[in-house]
């Protein structure tokens, strides 16, 4: 008998992405935590920080895996977290326009006492932003809810002509790491029993 598996996330995309290993969360529990970066926190540690911190919030019982993500763009040593507004948003994006970023996804398996953990980080590119495609992505509404205020996986992705690194990680969830990981908790991703 399989643990259950425990979805630390409410974000459809990672569910998305968990099903691209043939997995389904048998529950879905969100933690609330405080998501603040601490002062001089560097973005690599911060989102890793948070992936654990996460993980530990949820109580679990003996029989339940839980899995959870936190996926933070750096633009240098800056986290650009979710933008609270459009004007936000928007300041980010003038920002990321015409240059390389990186995109942190962490991943934290917890199993009883036991944590897995690992941190992936990308290299993205975004092209030269035009307004009319800063104002047209703002309209959109995409930007919400998103770190850095974009979602590649969306119309954003027109503008991302090269990245180095996973995909599936800027969107929120690096299927190949996260397979690692879940396997070492004893949750089989080929469809045996153990």
């Amino acid at each position: 008998m399989r643990p259950r598996l425990i979805l630390g996330s409410a974000s459809p995309r990672r569910k998305d992405l968990l099903a691209q290993l043939g997995l389904e969360p048998d529950e879905i529990r969100a933690p609330d935590i405080d998501e603040t970066p601490l002062n001089g926190e560097l973005p690599r540690p911060y989102c890793a920080r948070m992936a654990r911190e996460k993980a530990e919030a949820l109580p679990l019982g003996a029989d339940e895996v839980v899995l959870c993500a936190d996926t933070t763009v750096a633009l240098g040593r800056r986290i650009l977290g979710k933008p609270q507004s459009a004007g936000e948003a928007a300041e980010f994006l003038l920002k990321l326009s015409g240059r390389r970023h990186r995109v942190i996804s962490a991943v934290a398996v917890r199993r009883g006492d036991r944590l897995w953990e690992r941190a992936v980080e990308t290299v993205v590119k975004v092209k030269p932003l035009s307004d009319m495609e800063i104002n047209a992505y703002l309209a959109s509404g995409e930007w919400q809810g998103k770190a850095g205020a974009y979602g590649i996986q969306g119309r954003f992705g027109a503008f991302i002509p090269w990245l180095q690194g996973s995909f599936t990680g800027v969107v929120g969830l690096p299927v190949a790491e996260t397979a690692h990981l879940l396997e070492a908790a004893g949750i089989d991703i080929h469809g045996v029993d153990a």
